[in-house]
């Protein structure tokens, strides 16, 4: 067989760097000095220090991805060196800034955390209704599922069965994401079994977030909304230091159960070191309206207790969702509530696209940008 440069680089790109989710071609750390001669391959690999803890590993990976996609009897020889001050500066401009949307300036959606402080208070209904109202308000949407571990987004779009394909774009394959509803979405429950559950650790949970986040063709958007885990985990760390979010929505029912985990959501998005700005609170299932009875409201989850929370921590109050039957079985139907704006709840969903609008033009005009959380 006979040998070329390109083969050689393709089968390197298959190689990713830990942490990453970049492979070492495009993180510059292939040096300019590949030699082919017959069948034996020469050239050298940078680090940044000869004590680099993925040294070792990622040589024999380069061996075995050569071996893998070129041939096996390849005879590879792979020289390492500490970085260069011009590979440095290269290595640093192909790693500042993992979004699809290039630099974080020109070009960034408005980006929006959909968050709570427990499980079971219907921040994915929420979040998908909220998506899904933005783009119905002529907004272009993209959505993500967070929730690495319990991904609900396909279930709710009724899209269980989709399956995103991934394109070469300016020579780089990129997942394009599905789109329903106007709004284009991704999420984990596309890549694995929905009947396994998905047992990672916390790292390799994180690397297939950034995936989504950075090798997905998202296109030009208005609004990218995060539907994000229950509490604080893991997640909600990769997230801030991914991403500069511009503000979080904070969703709770009105027992004090979930607004004492309600404070917990908003303290972390607004310490010190992350400080990302809450948009407001949305409470949900505030009351329940019994389909044969549709004035009458039954506060079975305790009354007013998000409006009480906000006041009480000066954010506003951007919807109350009221608990009908309808909304479940819409939500486990595919066909969220806010699809119906003539009903009760579909209305309260729209609404709260148009308040969410409305505090994120206010936001971005009396506040910095967010910056991305840098850890030491």
């Amino acid at each position: 067989m006979e040998l070329y440069p390109q083969l050689i680089i393709d089968a390197l790109r298959t190689v990713r760097y830990p942490g990453t989710g970049k492979n070492i071609v495009e993180l510059g750390m292939v040096e300019d000095d590949l030699r082919i001669a017959g069948l034996h391959v020469s050239f050298s690999l940078i680090f940044d220090k000869p004590t680099n803890p993925f040294l070792k590993s990622l040589v024999k990976a380069s061996e075995a991805a050569i071996h893998a996609y070129v041939s096996k009897d390849v005879e590879v020889e792979i020289k390492t060196t500490s970085l260069s001050p011009q590979a440095e500066d290269k290595k640093q401009a192909a790693s500042a800034s993992p979004l699809p949307w290039g630099e974080t300036g020109e070009g960034l959606p408005n980006i929006i955390a959909v968050s709570s402080g427990k499980g079971g208070v219907g921040k994915s209904t929420v979040a998908a209704n909220l998506a899904i109202g933005l783009a119905r308000l002529g907004h272009r949407v993209g959505l993500l599922d967070c929730d690495i571990f319990g991904p609900s987004m396909p279930k709710m779009f009724q899209a269980e069965d989709a399956r995103p394909y991934s394109e070469e774009i300016d020579g780089k394959a990129m997942i394009i994401p599905i789109e329903k509803y106007g709004v284009k979405m991704l999420s984990i429950g596309f890549f694995v079994d929905p009947d396994t559950p998905t047992l990672w650790r916390g790292g390799m949970a994180s690397n297939a977030l950034k995936q989504l986040i950075g090798e997905a063709a998202w296109g030009d958007l208005d609004y990218f909304i995060l539907d994000t885990p229950p509490g604080t985990s893991d997640i909600h760390l990769t997230l801030v230091q991914t991403l500069p979010i511009t503000g979080a929505v904070i969703v709770s029912t009105p027992q004090q159960v979930a607004l004492a985990d309600a404070r917990k959501g908003i303290n972390m998005y607004t310490n010190d070191k992350v400080n990302v700005p809450i948009l407001g609170l949305v409470e949900n299932m505030s009351w329940f309206t019994p389909a044969e009875l549709p004035e009458n409201k039954y506060y079975i989850f305790g009354r007013e207790g998000v409006k009480e929370l906000a006041d009480e921590m000066h954010l506003p109050l951007l919807a109350q969702i009221p608990l009908v039957q309808s909304v479940c079985e819409g939500g486990d139907a595919g066909e969220p509530a806010v699809l119906h704006p003539e009903t009760p709840t579909g209305n309260a969903f729209l609404q709260l696209a148009a308040r969410v609008v409305t505090q994120t033009d206010k936001r971005n005009a009396e506040l910095a940008k967010t910056e991305v959380v840098h850890t030491h």
